[in-house]
Protein backbone atom coordinates (compact mmCIF):
# COMPACT_ATOMS: atom_id res chain seq x y z
CA UNK A 1 0.00 0.00 0.00
CA UNK A 2 2.22 2.54 0.26
CA UNK A 3 4.27 1.78 -2.71
CA UNK A 4 1.24 2.47 -4.05
CA UNK A 5 0.49 5.79 -2.29
CA UNK A 6 3.91 6.75 -3.07
CA UNK A 7 3.22 6.10 -7.08
CA UNK A 8 0.22 8.17 -6.53
CA UNK A 9 2.30 11.29 -5.36
CA UNK A 10 5.00 10.65 -7.87
CA UNK A 11 2.16 11.22 -10.74
CA UNK A 12 0.89 14.28 -9.02
CA UNK A 13 4.95 15.69 -8.91
CA UNK A 14 4.95 15.09 -12.41
CA UNK A 15 1.49 16.49 -13.17
CA UNK A 16 2.77 19.53 -11.83
CA UNK A 17 5.90 19.57 -13.68
CA UNK A 18 3.73 18.74 -16.92
CA UNK A 19 1.15 21.60 -16.13
CA UNK A 20 4.30 24.25 -15.65
CA UNK A 21 5.05 23.80 -19.29
CA UNK A 22 1.59 25.81 -19.96
CA UNK A 23 2.86 28.95 -18.30
CA UNK A 24 5.11 31.71 -19.36
CA UNK A 25 7.41 31.14 -16.21
CA UNK A 26 10.95 29.40 -17.18
CA UNK A 27 11.87 25.80 -15.51
CA UNK A 28 14.91 27.01 -13.87
CA UNK A 29 12.79 29.27 -11.21
CA UNK A 30 10.80 26.58 -10.62
CA UNK A 31 13.54 24.38 -9.68
CA UNK A 32 15.15 27.24 -7.83
CA UNK A 33 12.41 27.70 -5.85
CA UNK A 34 11.29 24.19 -5.31
CA UNK A 35 12.14 23.73 -1.58
CA UNK A 36 10.72 27.68 -0.74
CA UNK A 37 8.10 26.16 1.41
CA UNK A 38 9.87 24.19 3.40
CA UNK A 39 10.53 28.54 4.34
CA UNK A 40 7.82 27.55 6.61
CA UNK A 41 9.01 25.78 8.97
CA UNK A 42 10.87 28.67 10.58
CA UNK A 43 7.19 28.69 12.77
CA UNK A 44 9.12 25.81 14.76
CA UNK A 45 11.34 28.57 16.11
CA UNK A 46 8.37 30.17 18.05
CA UNK A 47 6.80 26.81 19.20
CA UNK A 48 5.59 22.85 17.41
CA UNK A 49 2.44 24.53 17.25
CA UNK A 50 2.73 27.54 15.45
CA UNK A 51 5.49 25.51 13.34
CA UNK A 52 2.70 22.53 12.22
CA UNK A 53 0.02 25.44 11.58
CA UNK A 54 2.90 27.31 8.88
CA UNK A 55 4.24 23.87 7.54
CA UNK A 56 0.80 23.05 7.20
CA UNK A 57 -0.27 25.69 5.04
CA UNK A 58 1.85 25.44 2.88
CA UNK A 59 1.95 22.04 2.42
CA UNK A 60 -1.96 21.59 2.20
CA UNK A 61 -2.57 20.69 -1.72
CA UNK A 62 -5.91 21.95 -1.29
CA UNK A 63 -4.45 25.37 -1.09
CA UNK A 64 -1.77 24.51 -4.02
CA UNK A 65 -5.05 23.29 -5.96
CA UNK A 66 -7.05 26.30 -5.30
CA UNK A 67 -4.34 28.35 -6.43
CA UNK A 68 -3.53 27.11 -9.57
CA UNK A 69 -7.05 26.93 -10.41
CA UNK A 70 -7.52 30.50 -9.76
CA UNK A 71 -4.22 31.65 -11.27
CA UNK A 72 -5.58 30.13 -15.06
CA UNK A 73 -9.45 31.46 -14.18
CA UNK A 74 -8.08 34.96 -13.63
CA UNK A 75 -5.54 34.95 -15.60
CA UNK A 76 -2.53 35.63 -13.07
CA UNK A 77 0.38 33.14 -14.17
CA UNK A 78 2.48 33.89 -10.73
CA UNK A 79 -0.49 32.54 -9.14
CA UNK A 80 -1.02 29.73 -11.08
CA UNK A 81 3.09 29.02 -10.95
CA UNK A 82 3.18 29.58 -7.05
CA UNK A 83 -0.26 26.42 -7.15
CA UNK A 84 2.14 23.94 -8.89
CA UNK A 85 5.26 24.83 -6.74
CA UNK A 86 3.23 23.82 -3.87
CA UNK A 87 1.59 20.74 -5.11
CA UNK A 88 4.47 19.70 -6.97
CA UNK A 89 6.97 20.00 -3.52
CA UNK A 90 3.83 18.78 -1.51
CA UNK A 91 4.19 15.64 -3.48
CA UNK A 92 7.82 14.92 -3.52
CA UNK A 93 7.47 16.15 0.41
CA UNK A 94 5.18 13.07 0.57
CA UNK A 95 7.10 10.63 -1.20
CA UNK A 96 9.78 11.08 0.73
CA UNK A 97 7.69 10.13 3.92
CA UNK A 98 7.14 13.66 5.47
CA UNK A 99 3.47 14.57 5.51
CA UNK A 100 1.14 17.08 7.54
CA UNK A 101 2.87 17.86 10.68
CA UNK A 102 0.77 17.33 14.24
CA UNK A 103 1.19 19.88 16.56
CA UNK A 104 3.14 18.07 19.47
CA UNK A 105 6.57 17.27 17.16
CA UNK A 106 8.07 17.91 14.27
CA UNK A 107 8.34 14.15 13.42
CA UNK A 108 4.69 13.35 14.29
CA UNK A 109 3.26 13.59 11.14
CA UNK A 110 -0.29 11.65 9.02
CA UNK A 111 1.91 9.74 7.45
CA UNK A 112 3.60 8.44 10.94
CA UNK A 113 6.82 9.42 13.40
CA UNK A 114 9.90 10.14 10.57
CA UNK A 115 12.89 7.78 11.68
CA UNK A 116 15.68 9.35 13.88
CA UNK A 117 18.55 9.12 11.77
CA UNK A 118 20.99 6.59 12.33
CA UNK A 119 23.90 7.38 14.39
CA UNK A 120 27.81 7.14 13.61
CA UNK A 121 29.57 4.50 15.31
Amino acid sequence: MKNLLRLEEALEFFLAIFLLQSLPQPGWLYAILFLAPDLSMLGYIVNTRIGAACYNVAHHKGLAIALYVAGVYFQMPWVAFTGLLLFGHSALDRILGYGLKYPDHFKHTHLGWLPEPKKNR
